[in-house]
This record gives C-alpha cells, structure tokens and sequence, in this order.
C-alpha cells in the first residue's frame, strides 16, 4: 500500500497504461494547466463541476 493518495494515483495510471494506452486519453485534463488531477464535485443545482487538485482551477 503507498504511503500517500498520489503515489495510488500513480499506480493507477501505470496499470491503465499497460492494460489500455488509449485509456489516459480518456482521463479529463485541466483546460487551465493540463493536469489530470480532477475531482468532480456536485455544482450548484445539482449540476456536476470539476476541480483540479493542481491548480485549483474549477469548471463545469
């Protein structure tokens, strides 16, 4: 087990990687600085928004 969430996230993508390399195509990016580490969050309404972790850049 890794010692912190990322290094999860790390093995994550590795394992994607190797069973599908189409599959970190599929992954969402941030449209501000690309990264792929996105949290999607219940936005107003009940509509649903994004996050990133990296930037802290939000959307929907």
């Amino acid at each position: 087990m890794p010692a912190s969430i990322l290094g999860e996230v790390d093995r994550f993508f590795d394992a994607a990687a190797t069973r599908e390399p189409r599959a970190l195509r599929m992954l969402l990016n941030c449209p501000s600085c690309g990264s792929v580490h996105v949290a999607q969050v219940l936005g107003d309404n009940g509509g649903v928004s994004y996050v990133c972790t990296a930037c802290g850049h939000s959307w929907s």
